[in-house]
C-alpha cells in the first residue's frame, strides 16, 4: 500500500495522472478546465525536466554541508557507516549483482574517509527483490575489491533509512561504538541524521554527491533526462522527510 501511495504521488506517475485527469474533463465536455489542468501538467513537467527546478528541489535538502578532511579527522568518531543506494541486477560485465552509480559514488567517498581516519567500516542494506545477496554484501565487496578498504560489519536486513539506523545502531552499540561517521548522498543526509540520532548513535555527517550551483544561464532551464532525475531525488527526499517526521517523529 505504501510503495502505491508513493509511486502515485512521485514524478513521472503524477504527471501522467495529472495529464490524465485533464484529458478525461476535456472528454467530458470540460474543455476549459480539462485544457487548463493539462497544460498545468506540461509546465509541471518542463519544470521537473530543468537544473533549475531540480537545483531548487535539492537545495531544500541539502542543507548540511561537506566535511572537510581535517574535520574528518578530529571527527572522534569510532566508525564510518555507509548506506546503500540500488544495485543492477546481473550484470553482463561482472557476472553477478554489483552496486549502481549512486551506492558507487557513496562507497568511493568512505573509501576517501576510511583512509583518512583508519576507522572500520559498516556497510548497510538489506537484499531487495532480483537480488541474490544483500547490499550490504556488494558493497563490502566493492569496497575490499576495488577500493582496497577492508570492512568490518555488514548489516544485511535493512529495507528502509529508518531500518538502517535501526539495525546498524544494533551491530555498533554492543561493540561500545556511538559515534559514527555516515556516508550518504547530500539530499538524503537530514533524514538520514535524523533516524540515526534517534537510534541513539551520535552522528558526524559526510554526505557526499551535492549537486553543483545554478549558474543562471539559458542552460538552466534546458531540460534534459538528467535534470528530471535530479529534481525526481529531491521530491522523494523532501516527500520521505515528511513521511519520516509523521510515522517516525523525527525532527
Amino acid at each position: 500500500m505504501y510503495d502505491t501511495l508513493k509511486n502515485l504521488v512521485l514524478p513521472p506517475t503524477s504527471l501522467v495522472c495529472v495529464l490524465a485527469i485533464g484529458l478525461g474533463l476535456a472528454a467530458a465536455g470540460r474543455r476549459r478546465a480539462g485544457w487548463a489542468v493539462m497544460f498545468l501538467g506540461t509546465v509541471l513537467f518542463y519544470g521537473l525536466c530543468t537544473p533549475y527546478v531540480a537545483n531548487r528541489l535539492n537545495g531544500a535538502v541539502q542543507t548540511i554541508p561537506a566535511l572537510s578532511d581535517e574535520a574528518a579527522r578530529k571527527s572522534e568518531a569510532q566508525a564510518i557507516v555507509v548506506l546503500s543506494g540500488g544495485f543492477m541486477a546481473n550484470a553482463p560485465e561482472y557476472g553477478e549483482d554489483v552496486v549502481d552509480h549512486v551506492t558507487l559514488q557513496r562507497l568511493r567517498y568512505a573509501a576517501h574517509l576510511q583512509r583518512l581516519t583508519n576507522l572500520p567500516v559498516l556497510t548497510s542494506g538489506g537484499q531487495l527483490d532480483r537480488a541474490h545477496i544483500s547490499l550490504a554484501a556488494m558493497m563490502k565487496h566493492a569496497l575490499e575489491n576495488d577500493f582496497g578498504v577492508p570492512v568490518m560489519w555488514t548489516e544485511d536486513n535493512s529495507a528502509d533509512t529508518y531500518e538502517n539506523a535501526a539495525r546498524s545502531a544494533a551491530i555498533l552499540k554492543p561493540a561500545g561504538i556511538t559515534r559514527v561517521l555516515l556516508v550518504t548522498h547530500a539530499a538524503h543526509m537530514p533524514r538520514s541524521v535524523a533516524v540515526f540520532t534517534a537510534a541513539g548513535l551520535i552522528v558526524v555527517p559526510a554526505p557526499t554527491a551535492f549537486l553543483p550551483p545554478l549558474h543562471m544561464t539559458a542552460s538552466d532551464f534546458s531540460p534534459s533526462l538528467s535534470a528530471f532525475a535530479d529534481s525526481f531525488y529531491g521530491f522523494y527526499e523532501l516527500l520521505g522527510t515528511g513521511w519520516y517526521a509523521l510515522r517516525h517523529r523525527t525532527p
